[in-house]
């Protein structure tokens, strides 16, 4: 669905983004994750076609970029991480204006999904940060896209205007719409994305599924185990587990050799004639994997 090879693009000679490879397949929500100036939203503009490459190529449902910018723009919906309409355009006649410029019917539909209806007649300078994003995902959906860009989407929304555009992306996955999500929300890319591409220096560190990518973290896993009578504390190493801490009554162990360390635990538990009341198994997330990458290429 979208091909990019060897991307290279540079500011005062310098590459921003050099030599990038990946791609993302039909109904795929892909992720784009990186510390600021790792190079994502210059990617997606070459994307977009907003930006002229210095270098490679990208090509986005068999069309190149560079050559079919106007096929490509016909099946694409953009949501900015900056964007801005004039001051005194109301969000209704934002609309108009959108679906007017490509042919197509209006599209209040999608004002009313996210909200806005109300607000139909509100002047866009007005409106709150949560209400513009709205607006801005609302018009980038206009045109029933195939593919949808969204860039950092959940800035400035608070905790229902999150989640509603979270369920949005996933009833654009059920559509089988695919997506490009950049965002410095590790929970929100775990949670939505199908494969991440994490970015450091204009470069692809690692790539592949959340489980795959949190697999491979240099950290621990952790076992957190609570018993009837507290047998194992206070801790010591057991095993294959290495003893953390003590909090609350549980003890905490970290391990690389997850099954072996939660198999010497309960072979102590019973050995000690105790009994399990809790157990849990915590791999590292994606933000302590994202921390690691980033900490290793810096």
């Amino acid at each position: 669905m979208i091909s990019v090879n060897n991307l290279l693009k540079k500011y005062n000679g310098v590459p921003v983004v050099n030599n990038l490879n990946f791609s993302v397949q039909k109904g795929e929500v892909f992720g784009l994750l990186g510390p600021n100036g790792a190079g994502k939203t210059t990617t997606l503009e070459c994307i977009e076609g907003m930006r002229k490459s210095d270098g490679g190529e990208i090509n986005i449902s068999g069309f190149n970029i560079q050559q079919q910018e106007k096929e490509i723009r016909k099946i694409l919906g953009i949501q900015l991480q900056v964007a801005s309409l004039p001051e005194n355009l109301h969000p209704k006649e934002a609309m108009q204006l959108i679906c007017g410029w490509n042919g197509q019917q209006v599209r209040l539909d999608l004002l009313k999904r996210f909200g806005l209806e109300s607000l139909s007649n509100k002047q866009y300078g007005q409106m709150s940060t949560g209400q513009k994003r709205r607006l801005h995902l609302a018009l980038a959906l206009a045109c029933n896209p195939t593919i949808v860009i969204l860039d950092e989407p959940t800035a400035g929304l608070d905790v229902q205007g999150r989640a509603e555009l979270h369920e949005a992306v996933r009833e654009l996955k059920d559509k089988n719409t695919t997506i490009i999500l950049a965002t410095h929300d590790m929970s929100e890319a775990e949670s939505l994305c199908d494969r991440i591409a994490i970015m450091i220096q204009g470069q692809i560190a690692t790539i592949g599924t959340p489980a795959q990518i949190t697999s491979a973290a240099r950290r621990e896993t952790r076992i957190t185990l609570l018993t009837q009578n507290n047998s194992l504390l206070p801790g010591h190493d057991i095993g294959d587990a290495h003893f953390s801490k003590e909090k609350d009554g549980y003890g905490v162990w970290t391990s690389k050799d997850t099954a072996n360390a939660v198999i010497a635990l309960l072979n102590n538990v019973r050995h000690n004639e105790d009994k399990v009341i809790d157990l849990r198994v915590e791999r590292p997330s994606l933000e302590e994997a994202f921390l690691d990458l980033i900490e290793g290429g810096q």
